[in-house]
């Protein structure tokens, strides 16, 4: 038996009448856990306001009798760290109301996020696959990421919702081989519909997910890793987004793939998949290559890149640096292939740029004095790049680098062939923060990694989940944003995980109902917004 301190007491965690009618109140209760060898551990933990704490471990045990010592020994330390008794009912007024209580009420359940992203959800289409399983996945993944097992104990533990692992990996299974492409054909539709069916720009970019493996396999590979994990096989994540931030497609490759060697393979899938028409391609500096500007223009794509102006031939790198830069200036280069460069000055980019140099040139400066320089450091990468040798094994700072590198503090690039003037070549690719926001709340929010699959299909389905999930998610916010909540999505989910609902049966009628128990404002106003009554 579970039990839990509300307030002063401590009352059994079973009991419904104490999870409704003390919702909100700080909480510490007992929680059994099943651990992958089949034991029970036992934790005392404390929750407030949708936030939980572990405050101690009682240790775990296999047999049913030493559990229930373990839980005993839990009631007992609550009360230790309390310093409160279990209250005792001695009105049998009261203790005939808590039986009437204890009969007429079923379930008591989370309801507040199923009222709400169970419409979003069906708005988009992800219905049209009418397994619930998949629902419960998808809106699980915002709600309470983790691994598979954890979710099928979150199902089990607040909704009631009971399924086995094999079955999940079976449904995993079915959904890479039959739904793939019809998921992301409806998150698609819907994306179309919220520009009025036409896309004016996409935005790509490439991210990487370690795996906590010893061994490589045909995807998980080592590479560049972008999360620092250099020694983990990985695979290459490519996604594209519109403005905006909502999702269009995604591709997995292998983890040892050049991130330039992936946009032109999204790019034609997504073409020959839903025809979007004219599209003007914005990456960054990353994807820039000689290969990729040349397919990208014989495939009839516009397109902007982040530019490595300082790797421009010199004859331009000249006429770049012989123009009058002020703030908010910008001037435009011809470049060979149809193409063109655009560079743009700003005061703010520039004090950043001399801030990075001057601290990189101080460290290099402690290094120097100290003699801790390596060959390590004998490199052209980053602000080793002022470091200049002499002799056998001189080393000092080359200051003629370094004034001409303040030279182009400020300045940064675009090379395009996008019918577009300058300042909205600019913009557009200013847009290419959405897609961070992406990946980060992919990686945070949704934790996309780590991934628990080893198969190929297995892992794909995951990202197909995440997708769905991140779908979802931006769906949330930019109708809470329509309804002039003020509400970012994480803080609209904490209200709504804080929302009961009450199975009970009614005694006149003999009817069973389930009551939604939205008291504070906050919550009635969030289920207002969306038109839900309460």
């Amino acid at each position: 038996m579970n039990s839990l301190l509300i307030g002063y007491f401590i009352f059994d965690m079973g009991d419904p009448f104490v999870s409704l009618y003390f919702k909100g109140l700080p909480i510490m209760y007992i929680r059994r856990k099943i651990n992958t060898s089949g034991s029970i551990s036992i934790y005392i933990l404390e929750k407030q306001n949708g936030k939980q704490k572990l405050i101690k471990s009682m240790g775990s045990a296999n047999a049913e009798s030493d559990i229930n010592q373990l839980e005993s020994l839990a009631r007992k330390e609550i009360e230790k760290l309390t310093k409160q008794k279990t209250i005792e009912f001695t009105y049998d007024q009261d203790k005939h109301h808590i039986s009437f209580v204890r009969k007429s009420i079923q379930t008591v359940r989370i309801i507040g996020t199923e009222l709400v992203l169970v419409n979003i959800f069906n708005e988009i289409g992800f219905n049209q696959v009418p397994e619930k399983l998949l629902r419960h996945l998808i809106i699980s993944r915002l709600l309470y990421p983790g691994s598979k097992l954890r979710t099928i104990e979150y199902l089990s533990r607040h909704y009631q919702e009971h399924y086995s692992m094999s079955s999940v990996y079976r449904y995993l299974d079915k959904l890479n081989q039959g739904y793939k492409e019809q998921l992301q054909l409806i998150s698609y539709q819907h994306t179309l519909k919220l520009f009025n069916g036409v896309l004016s720009a996409v935005f790509y970019d490439v991210s990487t997910l370690y795996f906590e493996a010893s061994r490589e396999d045909e995807l998980r590979k080592l590479g560049f890793s972008k999360d620092g994990k250099p020694h983990c096989p990985q695979i290459v994540l490519g996604l594209l987004v519109t403005t905006g931030g909502y999702p269009l497609a995604f591709e997995m490759f292998e983890g040892n793939k050049y991130e330039g060697e992936t946009l032109i393979p999204v790019l034609e899938h997504f073409k020959r998949r839903y025809d979007p028409g004219k599209l003007v391609v914005v990456a960054d500096a990353g994807l820039l290559s000689k290969s990729n500007i040349e397919q990208l223009l014989s495939c009839g794509y516009e397109f902007i890149l982040g530019a490595r102006i300082k790797n421009e031939t010199k004859e331009l790198k000249d006429q770049i640096i012989s123009k009058k830069w002020a703030s908010d200036t910008i001037h435009e280069f011809k470049k060979e292939e149809l193409t063109k460069l655009i560079v743009s000055y700003s005061e703010k980019r520039a004090r950043k740029d001399a801030h990075n140099r001057d601290n990189g040139i101080k460290r290099l400066e402690k290094q120097i004095i100290s003699g801790k320089l390596t060959k390590e450091n004998i490199n052209n990468k980053g602000y080793n790049k002022f470091l200049k040798i002499e002799g056998s094994a001189t080393i000092s700072l080359d200051l003629e680098k370094i004034t001409s590198d303040s030279k182009w503090d400020g300045l940064k690039g675009y090379i395009t062939n996008a019918s577009l003037n300058p300042q909205e070549v600019i913009d557009q690719y200013r847009q290419l923060w959405q897609i961070e926001k992406a990946f980060r709340i992919s990686k945070t929010d949704l934790k996309v990694r780590p991934i628990y699959h080893r198969k190929a299909s297995r892992i794909e389905t995951h990202l197909l989940i995440a997708f769905c999930s991140y779908k979802l998610y931006k769906e949330f916010e930019r109708q809470l944003n329509e309804k002039h909540t003020g509400l970012t999505p994480e803080k609209a989910l904490d209200i709504l995980k804080s929302i009961y609902g009450v199975k009970t049966t009614l005694p006149i009628s003999n009817k069973t109902v389930e009551i939604v128990m939205a008291n504070t404002r906050e919550q009635k106003e969030l289920l207002s917004a969306f038109n839900i009554e309460f």
